[in-house]
């Protein structure tokens, strides 16, 4: 796809995560030139080692107004940084949920657009919709806020609705949304829990498959939508970009399939699994190291569960979205941690 007439600079927020970094490599490979923001200036020499057409930019979300110069001379702001869930610890992470990504994403977009910036693409997640298990959802199907239970899903429905309130003061203002799933992918040196989730499969840490379904995706195929958006998506749009539909029954088997290892197949029941969440948030407490499982994230799944068939006709049609085998995206991250060491080059028998 060529580049779109007048998009020649790109700002990318988050540019070291799985997301970001793919995005900015596509983004280099179609021609722009790239500022990307980055916590760790030695993290991010890390990642873009090697790939020209790439300015640095240090910064952090929390203190937008610190890196705004930088915002000067690009056509386009993809937002990609975020507080994940990931990081959770046990326990309530509202405030920094909050400042991060519902002020930061307010900050940004004013900034971006004093900056002379017309072209944003948020970020959004399958966070903000909500529909009944089993049928599939569309961009239409909004959460509600106040069913939004878990403090993430409420920062992503209140960061976008900051865009979109945005766009209603600024009608010279052209933002679309982007809503990933599951993102798997090679380069995920954070890792996200996806890459975590893949190393301990692979390491037999896992101990049994846990209930519920998610909704599977490769970053790079979600980096594509993005470009797609800023390139010709509408202004105010919805753009799933959520993947497969796959259970833990599917995925931990392909899983081991492609890495060469034997997966546990027992499943866990939720009584185990809250008790299990109930210990690790104790063990967090105590040492404030990070956890694999809190009882947000067991309370999540059972209350999700089903809820990931996504309907992305929409994002077909106008982006022309397409994905990727699931297969080649295990495949490609198994190899990118084989590769960079983190997993042994023959499989564990």
């Amino acid at each position: 796809m060529k580049q779109s007439k007048g998009l020649r600079a790109a700002f990318v927020t988050g540019a070291t995560g799985l997301l970001g970094n793919n995005l900015v490599r596509e983004l280099v490979a179609r021609g722009y030139s790239v500022k990307a923001l980055v916590r760790s200036k030695a993290k991010g020499q890390q990642q873009f080692a090697g790939v020209e057409g790439v300015e640095l930019v240090q910064g952090d979300m929390a203190d937008v107004p610190a890196f705004s110069r930088a915002l000067q001379g690009c056509d386009v702001v993809f937002h990609t940084a975020a507080f994940f869930r990931d990081n959770f610890k046990g326990g309530s992470h509202w405030a920094e949920l909050k400042r991060i990504n519902v002020d930061g994403t307010k900050d940004l977009i004013e900034r971006a657009y004093d900056a002379g910036i017309r072209r944003f693409i948020q970020t959004s997640s399958i966070a903000v919709l909500n529909g009944e298990p089993g049928v599939p959802i569309d961009e239409t199907c909004l959460r509600d806020l106040a069913d939004a239970e878990d403090d993430y899903y409420r920062s992503k429905i209140l960061a976008d609705q900051a865009v979109s309130a945005f766009l209603a003061a600024h009608p010279d203002m052209h933002a679309s949304f982007i809503l990933p799933g599951w993102m798997w992918g090679p380069a995920d040196i954070g890792p996200t829990s996806s890459g975590q989730f893949v190393n301990d499969v692979v390491l037999g840490k896992l101990p049994g498959l846990v209930p519920g379904s998610f909704s599977v995706v490769d970053a790079r195929d979600v980096a594509n939508a993005q470009i797609s958006a800023a390139e010709q998506g509408l202004r105010g749009e919805r753009y799933l970009a959520a993947g497969r539909h796959m259970t833990m029954q599917e995925l931990v088997p392909l899983v081991g399939k492609i890495a060469g290892i034997k997966t546990p197949t027992r499943n866990l029941p939720f009584p185990l699994l809250y008790l299990l969440a109930g210990v690790q948030e104790l063990y967090a407490h105590i040492t404030g190291k990070p956890i694999l499982l809190s009882l947000a994230t067991v309370r999540l799944m059972r209350k999700e569960a089903g809820r990931s068939h996504f309907n992305h006709a929409k994002s077909a049609q106008q982006l022309q979205l397409k994905f990727r085998p699931v297969e080649q995206t295990v495949a490609d991250t198994v190899a990118w941690y084989r590769g960079h060491g983190w997993l042994p080059s023959v499989p564990n028998r």
